[in-house]
Protein backbone atom coordinates (compact mmCIF):
# COMPACT_ATOMS: atom_id res chain seq x y z
CA UNK A 1 0.00 0.00 0.00
CA UNK A 2 1.41 3.31 -1.03
CA UNK A 3 0.67 6.87 1.33
CA UNK A 4 0.92 10.09 -0.46
CA UNK A 5 2.18 12.61 1.95
CA UNK A 6 2.45 16.48 1.40
CA UNK A 7 5.14 18.26 3.18
CA UNK A 8 5.43 22.29 3.79
CA UNK A 9 6.52 25.36 5.81
CA UNK A 10 2.80 26.82 7.13
CA UNK A 11 4.54 29.34 10.22
CA UNK A 12 8.16 29.69 11.07
CA UNK A 13 9.88 26.48 12.12
CA UNK A 14 6.20 25.23 11.90
CA UNK A 15 5.84 22.92 9.36
CA UNK A 16 1.87 20.53 8.23
CA UNK A 17 2.81 16.80 7.51
CA UNK A 18 -0.57 15.59 6.05
CA UNK A 19 -1.73 13.07 3.83
CA UNK A 20 -4.06 13.39 1.09
CA UNK A 21 -7.21 12.21 0.93
CA UNK A 22 -7.02 9.62 -1.28
CA UNK A 23 -4.79 7.96 0.33
CA UNK A 24 -7.21 7.69 3.20
CA UNK A 25 -10.12 6.43 1.21
CA UNK A 26 -8.35 3.58 0.00
CA UNK A 27 -6.67 2.69 2.91
CA UNK A 28 -10.14 2.69 4.57
CA UNK A 29 -11.61 0.75 1.90
CA UNK A 30 -8.80 -1.68 2.02
CA UNK A 31 -9.36 -2.36 5.85
CA UNK A 32 -11.24 -5.72 6.76
CA UNK A 33 -13.13 -4.88 10.08
CA UNK A 34 -15.75 -7.27 11.20
CA UNK A 35 -18.97 -5.64 12.22
CA UNK A 36 -20.38 -7.93 14.57
CA UNK A 37 -19.40 -10.06 17.18
CA UNK A 38 -19.98 -13.22 15.15
CA UNK A 39 -17.46 -11.50 12.33
CA UNK A 40 -14.86 -11.18 15.20
CA UNK A 41 -15.35 -14.62 16.52
CA UNK A 42 -14.70 -15.86 13.32
CA UNK A 43 -11.57 -13.89 12.57
CA UNK A 44 -9.98 -14.14 15.75
CA UNK A 45 -10.58 -17.91 15.48
CA UNK A 46 -8.74 -17.92 12.30
CA UNK A 47 -6.17 -16.14 13.64
CA UNK A 48 -5.76 -18.18 16.56
CA UNK A 49 -5.01 -21.45 14.37
CA UNK A 50 -1.50 -19.18 13.18
CA UNK A 51 -0.56 -18.52 16.86
CA UNK A 52 -1.70 -14.55 15.79
CA UNK A 53 -1.81 -12.54 19.35
CA UNK A 54 -0.92 -9.33 17.28
CA UNK A 55 -3.61 -10.03 14.93
CA UNK A 56 -6.05 -11.04 17.50
CA UNK A 57 -5.14 -7.73 19.21
CA UNK A 58 -5.27 -5.50 15.64
CA UNK A 59 -9.00 -7.51 15.32
CA UNK A 60 -10.16 -6.89 18.64
CA UNK A 61 -9.16 -3.20 18.60
CA UNK A 62 -10.74 -2.23 14.86
CA UNK A 63 -14.29 -3.75 16.28
CA UNK A 64 -13.87 -1.48 19.05
CA UNK A 65 -12.83 1.32 17.14
CA UNK A 66 -15.56 0.56 14.08
CA UNK A 67 -18.27 0.38 17.24
CA UNK A 68 -17.00 4.09 18.35
CA UNK A 69 -17.52 5.48 15.27
CA UNK A 70 -20.73 4.33 14.65
CA UNK A 71 -21.77 5.50 18.22
CA UNK A 72 -20.50 9.06 17.66
CA UNK A 73 -22.29 9.38 14.44
CA UNK A 74 -25.55 8.62 16.42
CA UNK A 75 -24.62 11.69 18.71
CA UNK A 76 -23.79 13.65 15.51
CA UNK A 77 -27.49 12.68 14.67
CA UNK A 78 -29.04 13.99 17.75
CA UNK A 79 -31.40 16.72 17.92
CA UNK A 80 -30.50 19.92 19.18
CA UNK A 81 -30.36 20.78 22.50
CA UNK A 82 -30.64 16.89 23.82
CA UNK A 83 -27.85 15.35 26.05
CA UNK A 84 -26.36 13.28 23.00
CA UNK A 85 -26.56 16.45 21.21
CA UNK A 86 -24.75 17.97 24.21
CA UNK A 87 -22.39 15.27 24.47
CA UNK A 88 -21.48 15.43 20.76
CA UNK A 89 -20.79 19.11 21.35
CA UNK A 90 -18.18 18.14 24.18
CA UNK A 91 -16.26 15.69 21.89
CA UNK A 92 -15.56 17.79 19.77
CA UNK A 93 -14.35 20.58 22.02
CA UNK A 94 -12.18 18.00 23.38
CA UNK A 95 -11.04 16.69 19.93
CA UNK A 96 -10.45 20.02 18.76
CA UNK A 97 -7.46 19.98 21.66
CA UNK A 98 -5.82 16.93 19.69
CA UNK A 99 -2.23 17.64 17.86
CA UNK A 100 -2.44 17.57 14.11
CA UNK A 101 0.84 15.45 14.53
CA UNK A 102 -0.90 12.63 15.95
CA UNK A 103 -3.28 13.03 14.12
CA UNK A 104 -1.14 12.56 10.89
CA UNK A 105 0.78 9.60 12.88
CA UNK A 106 -2.43 8.03 13.19
CA UNK A 107 -3.55 7.91 9.56
CA UNK A 108 -0.41 5.88 8.67
CA UNK A 109 -1.67 2.00 9.15
CA UNK A 110 0.94 -0.69 9.33
CA UNK A 111 0.00 -1.92 5.85
CA UNK A 112 1.88 1.24 3.94
CA UNK A 113 4.97 -0.23 2.69
CA UNK A 114 5.92 3.15 0.58
CA UNK A 115 5.50 6.67 0.97
CA UNK A 116 5.33 9.66 -1.94
CA UNK A 117 6.48 13.11 -0.56
CA UNK A 118 5.08 16.04 -2.23
CA UNK A 119 6.85 19.08 -0.51
CA UNK A 120 8.03 22.87 -2.54
CA UNK A 121 10.87 22.52 -5.05
CA UNK A 122 12.61 25.08 -3.03
CA UNK A 123 13.51 22.93 0.09
CA UNK A 124 16.07 20.62 0.28
CA UNK A 125 14.69 16.67 0.23
CA UNK A 126 17.25 16.06 2.67
CA UNK A 127 15.92 18.36 5.15
CA UNK A 128 12.09 17.16 4.40
CA UNK A 129 13.10 13.16 4.53
CA UNK A 130 14.97 14.34 7.99
CA UNK A 131 11.92 16.39 9.71
CA UNK A 132 9.69 13.49 8.73
CA UNK A 133 12.33 10.79 10.43
CA UNK A 134 11.95 13.67 13.77
CA UNK A 135 8.13 13.66 14.14
CA UNK A 136 8.36 9.72 13.77
CA UNK A 137 10.90 9.60 15.92
CA UNK A 138 9.59 11.71 18.46
CA UNK A 139 6.06 10.52 17.98
CA UNK A 140 6.99 6.87 19.03
CA UNK A 141 8.79 8.16 22.42
CA UNK A 142 5.68 10.56 23.22
CA UNK A 143 2.99 8.34 22.56
CA UNK A 144 4.61 5.01 23.69
CA UNK A 145 4.39 7.23 27.35
CA UNK A 146 1.06 8.59 26.74
CA UNK A 147 -0.30 5.08 25.72
CA UNK A 148 0.61 3.95 28.95
CA UNK A 149 -0.54 6.64 30.67
CA UNK A 150 -3.69 5.80 29.69
CA UNK A 151 -4.16 2.20 29.83
CA UNK A 152 -3.39 3.07 33.76
CA UNK A 153 -6.35 5.15 33.86
CA UNK A 154 -8.70 3.53 32.49
CA UNK A 155 -9.46 1.36 35.57
CA UNK A 156 -10.04 4.39 37.50
CA UNK A 157 -12.34 6.29 35.59
CA UNK A 158 -14.47 2.50 34.71
CA UNK A 159 -15.53 3.41 38.05
CA UNK A 160 -17.91 6.17 37.28
CA UNK A 161 -20.26 3.31 35.52
CA UNK A 162 -22.13 3.40 38.40
CA UNK A 163 -23.63 7.22 37.73
CA UNK A 164 -26.61 6.74 36.24
CA UNK A 165 -25.14 9.14 33.41
CA UNK A 166 -23.11 8.42 30.37
CA UNK A 167 -19.46 7.86 31.95
CA UNK A 168 -17.82 10.59 29.67
CA UNK A 169 -14.23 10.41 31.17
CA UNK A 170 -13.57 6.24 30.72
CA UNK A 171 -15.00 6.39 26.93
CA UNK A 172 -12.61 10.23 26.38
CA UNK A 173 -9.83 7.90 28.05
CA UNK A 174 -10.58 4.63 26.12
CA UNK A 175 -10.45 6.72 23.33
CA UNK A 176 -7.01 8.69 24.15
CA UNK A 177 -5.61 5.03 24.48
CA UNK A 178 -6.81 4.17 21.31
CA UNK A 179 -5.42 6.88 19.22
CA UNK A 180 -1.76 7.23 21.25
CA UNK A 181 -1.63 3.45 20.00
CA UNK A 182 -2.73 4.21 16.28
CA UNK A 183 0.09 7.08 16.69
CA UNK A 184 2.54 4.74 18.10
CA UNK A 185 2.26 2.43 15.13
CA UNK A 186 2.00 4.60 12.75
CA UNK A 187 5.05 6.80 13.98
CA UNK A 188 7.33 3.41 13.91
CA UNK A 189 5.68 2.68 10.76
CA UNK A 190 7.09 5.98 9.30
CA UNK A 191 10.35 5.71 10.96
CA UNK A 192 10.79 2.36 9.65
CA UNK A 193 10.08 3.85 5.69
CA UNK A 194 11.63 6.81 5.77
CA UNK A 195 15.31 5.68 7.54
CA UNK A 196 17.83 3.78 5.25
CA UNK A 197 18.17 -0.15 7.08
CA UNK A 198 21.65 -1.79 7.43
CA UNK A 199 21.55 -3.67 4.25
CA UNK A 200 21.53 -0.47 2.07
CA UNK A 201 24.13 1.25 3.94
CA UNK A 202 25.99 -1.28 3.76
CA UNK A 203 25.95 -1.81 -0.36
CA UNK A 204 26.73 2.03 -0.54
CA UNK A 205 29.68 1.91 1.82
CA UNK A 206 33.18 3.04 0.39
CA UNK A 207 31.44 4.54 -2.95
CA UNK A 208 29.07 7.42 -1.77
CA UNK A 209 26.74 8.77 0.71
CA UNK A 210 23.56 6.73 0.08
CA UNK A 211 21.64 9.29 1.78
CA UNK A 212 22.55 11.59 -0.78
CA UNK A 213 21.52 9.22 -3.42
CA UNK A 214 18.32 8.42 -2.31
CA UNK A 215 17.55 12.27 -1.37
CA UNK A 216 18.03 13.43 -5.52
CA UNK A 217 15.03 11.87 -7.54
CA UNK A 218 17.29 12.16 -10.60
CA UNK A 219 20.09 9.91 -8.94
CA UNK A 220 17.68 7.23 -7.79
CA UNK A 221 17.50 6.12 -11.05
CA UNK A 222 19.04 2.71 -11.85
CA UNK A 223 19.54 2.13 -7.87
CA UNK A 224 17.25 -0.25 -5.57
CA UNK A 225 13.76 1.32 -5.04
CA UNK A 226 13.54 2.89 -1.65
CA UNK A 227 10.52 3.01 0.07
CA UNK A 228 10.22 6.50 0.07
CA UNK A 229 9.61 9.09 -3.32
CA UNK A 230 10.47 12.26 -3.05
CA UNK A 231 8.55 14.84 -5.62
CA UNK A 232 9.55 18.17 -5.13
CA UNK A 233 6.42 20.74 -6.49
CA UNK A 234 6.67 24.09 -8.30
CA UNK A 235 3.19 24.62 -8.25
CA UNK A 236 2.93 24.15 -3.96
CA UNK A 237 5.97 26.04 -4.44
CA UNK A 238 4.17 29.25 -6.06
CA UNK A 239 1.32 28.81 -3.90
CA UNK A 240 3.22 28.83 -0.82
CA UNK A 241 5.24 32.19 -2.26
CA UNK A 242 2.37 33.74 -2.80
CA UNK A 243 0.17 33.55 0.51
CA UNK A 244 3.52 34.27 2.75
CA UNK A 245 3.13 36.33 5.18
CA UNK A 246 4.83 37.66 8.87
CA UNK A 247 2.49 34.80 10.70
CA UNK A 248 2.82 32.41 7.90
CA UNK A 249 0.69 31.16 5.54
CA UNK A 250 -2.61 33.55 5.07
CA UNK A 251 -5.96 31.11 5.50
CA UNK A 252 -6.76 31.56 1.53
CA UNK A 253 -3.48 30.07 1.01
CA UNK A 254 -3.96 27.30 3.07
CA UNK A 255 -7.15 26.74 1.39
CA UNK A 256 -5.98 26.62 -2.24
CA UNK A 257 -2.64 24.37 -0.87
CA UNK A 258 -5.69 21.61 0.68
CA UNK A 259 -8.03 21.82 -2.63
CA UNK A 260 -5.23 21.63 -4.89
CA UNK A 261 -3.74 18.52 -3.04
CA UNK A 262 -6.18 17.11 -1.53
CA UNK A 263 -6.34 17.53 1.64
CA UNK A 264 -8.10 17.84 5.00
CA UNK A 265 -8.09 22.02 5.92
CA UNK A 266 -9.62 21.48 8.96
CA UNK A 267 -6.20 19.88 9.89
CA UNK A 268 -3.81 21.18 7.98
CA UNK A 269 -5.23 24.92 9.75
CA UNK A 270 -3.64 23.22 13.16
CA UNK A 271 -0.27 23.02 12.15
CA UNK A 272 -0.38 27.15 11.77
CA UNK A 273 -1.79 27.45 15.57
CA UNK A 274 0.33 24.57 17.33
CA UNK A 275 3.35 25.30 19.50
Amino acid sequence: MKARLVVFPIRGRNWCFSQTIESLQSEAHSSNTPSTFKDLWKKISSNSKHNSFNSNLEAVVDFASNKMNKAWSNLEKAPAGSLKNKIHGLGLRLLSRVKPSEIFLKSIPKEVTRVDITYPSSLNGRLVRRRLRHIAMRGSIIHKKYFYGSVTLLPLTSFFMVLPLPNIPFFWVLFRTYSHWRALQGSENLLQLVTNNSDQQKSEKGTTDKTNIKDDPQRTKGCSSPPWVLKPSEDLQKLIRSGEANDGLSEPTISDICKRFNLITMDVVKYKHTL
